[in-house]
């Protein structure tokens, strides 16, 4: 099958892509699409099949960004109106017991949507196979590359066979610690870095209520926050809420009994353990371990025209944004729209990707990583709340000039980059006016990165 552009009829091209999760899966189906043949390795098997891992995040935030890219394969609607839960706003919760919510879009009531991972995974998965050109191979392990031909060699993890692969492009989307990306590094001018925050996070559930529904309002996205650490609940569909602890591994080393972590529970979290139930918070707890949180920046994302990185293999960053499926998803859309406009010349469409996508990608990055601040502390004190309500006002008084650093990133499709421009045009405006100190102070072109001051902006 021949692609089209321009009335030009060009060769489709043979892809491998490396990874069969969100993201790797949606840029099979914007490929597909377009009329390459697409091959899709994974190493994990098939995701229909098997029950969802404990301790990897179970739902995740959908915001305006991930539905475009949805939109774009026909899938956003099914998404979000038959799975998805709305979620308005924050809803805090005190030390004492009270609480109050804190609206994400007080003005026009847009929210962001928890929607399972497996479900979502499974639903693009099923999408390819309503086309001819996309072939999937799961149980299928990368031993070994040669990035600059095109040629990979994978190993059957249940028969140990090998798999010899060419193709005239790779495309690694295989995660944080994506095998594409190791070879990659091999590379001349490839820059790679990573770092581990001190906070590690566990997984707990809050179970249904006797009537089988909700224990909490189900419109709200839960947070508990307490300085150095939090609890956050996520609402799934089938009742249930996915509930996470953040916190120090030094903390989570502390409490190694039941009592230990009762008593932990009952002076930072007492409203929550009738939600958890004691039993089931033990089990859950001592079941398990404290999972480390990473955040990845490489350039550039290409080696010559042959093999690219794209979703967390190019940009991992901490979930404390809830953008990191909405970045790698926007990563599909910027490629289609790409591939269309350099007519799937390879060579320029890497070449514009690499150079223009790592200013976003390393300022959502940034944010993220300061942001945990704002979630499990800021949230709690009266100059943030002062901050959000100046926002607020302004949003509501001049939308087409002002609008806040969390409705940018959340409910535009404005670059990453430009939205915390904004904000720092916004720091600068009203510090002329009024005598608040707050939000990100300096943006530096050079490196892409955010200098905090006093971080005040808006986190998932």
């Amino acid at each position: 099958m021949a692609t089209y552009q321009n009335g030009r009829k060009n060769k489709p091209l043979d892809i491998v892509i490396v990874g069969g999760g969100l993201v790797g899966s949606l840029e099979a189906l914007y490929l597909a699409k377009r009329g390459h043949r697409v091959r899709l390795y994974e190493y994990r098997e098939d995701i229909r099949n098997t029950p969802t891992a404990r301790g990897r995040s179970i739902n995740l935030a959908l915001s305006v960004r991930g539905r475009k890219a949805l939109r774009g394969v026909g899938l956003e609607q099914e998404m979000v109106q038959e799975h998805g839960i709305p979620m308005v706003g924050r809803y805090i919760h005190r030390l004492d017991g009270s609480t109050y919510i804190i609206p994400y879009d007080s003005r026009t009531n847009q929210c962001i949507y928890s929607v399972g991972r497996n479900f979502l995974n499974s639903l693009l998965l099923k999408e390819s196979e309503k086309y001819k050109n996309v072939e999937k191979y799961f149980n299928h392990k990368l031993i070994n590359t040669n990035l600059q031909k095109g040629f990979l060699t994978f190993q059957k993890t249940q028969t140990n066979e090998t798999v010899e692969v060419n193709a005239d492009l790779i495309i690694g989307s295989d995660g944080a610690y994506s095998a594409v990306r190791k070879a990659m590094m091999k590379e001349p001018l490839f820059d790679y870095s990573q770092k581990y925050i001190e906070h590690g996070y566990m997984e707990l559930c809050i179970p249904p209520g006797d009537d089988g529904e909700f224990q909490m309002p189900s419109q709200y996205l839960h947070i508990w926050p307490r300085g150095n650490f939090m609890l956050i609940a996520l609402p799934n569909q089938d009742r249930t809420w996915t509930v996470t602890l953040f916190m120090p591994f030094a903390k989570f080393n502390e409490i190694d009994t039941d009592e230990k972590l009762l008593n932990f529970f009952g002076k930072y979290f007492s409203d929550a353990i009738p939600l958890i139930g004691k039993k089931k918070l033990i089990e859950d707890f001592f079941s398990g371990s404290a999972l480390p949180l990473v955040s990845v920046k490489c350039r550039p994302y290409h080696v010559k025209d042959k093999a690219l990185l794209i979703g967390d293999a190019a940009h991992a960053v901490v979930p404390f944004y809830g953008q990191g499926m909405n970045c790698g998803f926007e990563d599909c859309t910027i490629l289609d729209e790409l591939f269309k406009k350099h007519n799937d010349n390879l060579k320029n469409i890497l070449n514009e990707f690499s150079a223009t996508r790592w200013v976003d990608v390393f300022a959502i990055s940034d944010l993220a990583m300061y942001n945990y601040v704002e979630m499990r502390d800021l949230v709690t004190r009266p100059s943030y709340l002062f901050r959000k309500s100046i926002d607020d006002f302004l949003f509501w008084l001049i939308p087409n000039l002002w609008v806040p650093l969390y409705n940018s990133v959340s409910f535009t499709n404005m670059p990453y980059s430009q939205c915390v421009k904004n904000r720092q045009f916004q720091d600068k405006m009203l510090k002329q006016g009024v005598s608040l100190k707050s939000g990100l102070t300096e943006w530096d072109e050079r490196s892409g990165r955010i200098c905090p001051d006093e971080v005040c902006s808006l986190a998932i």
